[in-house]
This record gives C-alpha cells, structure tokens and sequence, in this order.
C-alpha cells in the first residue's frame, strides 16, 4: 500500500480542484458562446459539467463572476494568436496587418463563429459598470491600441485615425459574419485595410 505525504495529497487536491474549475469553465464557455450567457443559468452548467453546484460557486462566486471569466479565457485565447502572428512580421507593420485580417478573416469563415464574445455579451448587458462590460472594453481598447501600434511603424499622417478606422472595420466584421460568405470574408478585410492604409498615407 502506497502512503502519500500530506504536500502529494495537497498536490493531488490542487491538480483534481483546477481540472474541476476548467471542466466548469469549459462548459460554461460553449453554452456562453452558443446560447448567449443571460439564457444559461447555473443549473444547465453543472448538469452538462457533471459537478455539484457547491463546486461551481466554490470556484465561481456568482454567475457574474463565471461570465467574466469565460471572456477572459477567450481574451487570452484572442491575444495569443495575435500575438504568434505579430512575432512573425516584427519588421513588416504592413505585413503583419495583412496576416491578422487573414487570421480574423478565416475565424469569421467558421461554420461555429457566433461573433466576437465580448461584443456578444456587452450587448446583453445595457450596465456600463457591469464587470462582463468591464472585461469587453477592455478588449475593445486592447485591439484600438495594437492596431495603433502598427499605425505608428506604417508611418502614416494620422495613426490614432488609422487605429480607429482599422478597429472599427475589424469589429463591424465581428458582427456582420452573417452577412460574408465563406470564400470572401478575408478578402473583403483586406481590401477594405488596405484602402485605409492609402488613404492615411
């Protein structure tokens, strides 16, 4: 018989309470996202995770707190493909706009894409200081910004007017999937950022 010390039984409790909350977060997440977070409550979320409901609000406080974090997982998910794609064009601003309209272009062609996330869910909030609002301007601010950024290395007139039309074209896309068909979502992104781009320049 095998005797465990009392840090690998706290190891092991550790390792099983993370893979509980990431269970509870992964359901939550795919109905979040399919169903909108207002339509789902709690209850559907343990009976799809298998969990207690005491094991939800042990990780997740309130439901709002659930919300937030499912943006914030996307958020992360979000930034780190941008991330990998900006890593391969550090000396080429206008390359590396070109690779993230073909990346966001090709997330919008998926035949599950139900729209950005944080758009989706500010929509159902009308509170401004609401914390789901909170994390989706967050991002909001986060694209302005890295776009802004490439603005600057583009060296065109204006970059904040630049950052601001390219956001904006990014989000539109965002909530007009819909209305783009498979084959010319990435296009029309493109097309549209590099009118922009000559227009600022």
């Amino acid at each position: 018989m095998t005797v465990r010390s009392p840090t690998q039984n706290l190891d092991t409790r550790t390792t099983e309470s993370v893979a509980v909350r990431e269970r509870i977060l992964e359901c939550a997440s795919n109905l979040f996202y399919r169903q909108g977070v207002r339509a789902v409550g709690v209850d559907l979320v343990v009976a799809q995770a298998g969990v207690a409901k005491t094991s939800l609000y042990r990780h997740f406080r309130t439901k709002d707190d659930l919300i937030v974090a499912f943006l914030e997982r996307e958020d992360v998910d979000f930034w780190a493909t941008w991330d990998a794609v900006a890593a391969q064009h550090t000396n080429d601003p206008a390359g590396e706009l070109d690779a993230h309209m073909r990346w966001i272009g090709e997330r919008l062609s998926r035949s599950n894409y139900r729209g950005c996330p944080q758009i989706n869910v500010a929509a159902e909030f009308p509170e401004q200081d609401h914390p789901a609002r909170h994390v989706a301007r967050a991002h909001m601010h986060g694209l302005r910004s890295r776009l802004g950024a490439i603005a600057e290395r583009l060296d065109v007139a204006q970059p904040d007017v630049l950052a601001a039309q390219l956001a904006l074209l990014v989000n539109g896309a965002f909530v007009s999937s819909e209305l783009l068909t498979t084959d010319d979502a990435t296009q029309i992104l493109l097309t549209a950022a590099h009118a922009l781009v000559e227009a600022a320049q």
